[in-house]
């Protein structure tokens, strides 16, 4: 899979969490529509965490949410904890409960990560390969990462062998943050999504936030060896959005 040329990055702050998670609950409601007048349907890539879950609640709160007709929006995650079906620290599990089960979505359009009970079992690495298949040819509108204190994103984290893995879906092993076994895109999928938006709230997000945006990405494979951020490595093809509050970018950069 090639990397695409890094487009360029915009830093939006918003004052405080809330106005975050409805604002970018409104950029998206407006992103999944433009697409939809595009191309007929639209698909998001899900990531999990509080700042998620707070923009999944101002989706489903937002009255302009009946702009998107859901039934033709694909929902994939970019990483998932690898835990039995239906376990609340589940990114899947996160969104259905925020947002997923009060939308009219097709069920079959919404495409979790494979769980640790589910057809492979506990073998990881084959329900990494299985959505990996799944994947093969999707467009990705608009992938959503948070960013972790560490500068991770997805379950790419700093310094970790994931961070140069060249498969599209990959199995994580010994994770820095638990459940040590997770699912996750690899940094060149990611990449190939439209467009990439980092979000990033609280204080104790500024340190990442500052290092990856004062960092330049290059390569995906040399660009970890050289201690890049993965946060610093991910971006849209067409637009690159660093979506924060006041506390996590309180200097500018």
């Amino acid at each position: 899979m090639t990397s695409p040329q890094p487009s360029s990055r915009t830093v939006v702050v918003h004052d405080g969490p809330k106005l975050l998670a409805e604002a970018v609950a409104a950029r998206l409601i407006v992103r999944l529509t433009d697409a939809q007048a595009e191309r007929g349907v639209a698909a998001v890539v899900l990531t999990g965490g509080r700042i998620a879950a707070q923009i999944y609640a101002a989706v489903r709160d937002n009255p302009a949410r009946d702009a998107v007709d859901w039934s033709r929006v694909d929902f994939w995650w970019g990483d998932e904890r690898f835990l039995p079906s239906g376990d609340p620290d589940r990114n899947e599990t996160q969104a259905r409960d925020a947002f997923l089960a009060a939308l009219p979505v097709d069920p079959a359009r919404v495409r979790p990560m494979p769980a640790s009970d589910g057809p492979h079992g506990s073998d990881a690495a084959a329900a990494a390969a299985s959505y990996a298949a799944a994947i093969a040819g999707a467009h990705f509108d608009v992938v959503l990462l948070g960013v972790g204190e560490d500068g991770h994103v997805a379950s790419v984290f700093p310094g970790h062998p994931v961070g140069a893995d060249p498969r599209p879906v990959a199995d994580v092993h010994d994770s820095p943050k638990p459940p040590p076994v997770r699912i996750t895109l690899t940094v060149p999928t990611l990449n190939t999504a439209a467009e990439v938006w980092l979000l990033a709230s609280g204080a104790g997000k500024a340190d990442a936030v500052r290092e990856a945006l004062s960092s330049v990405s290059g390569a995906p494979g040399a660009a970890d060896a050289a201690g890049v951020l993965p946060a610093a490595r991910v971006h849209g093809r067409a637009r690159t959005l660093w979506l924060v509050d006041t506390g996590a970018l309180p200097g500018g950069v």
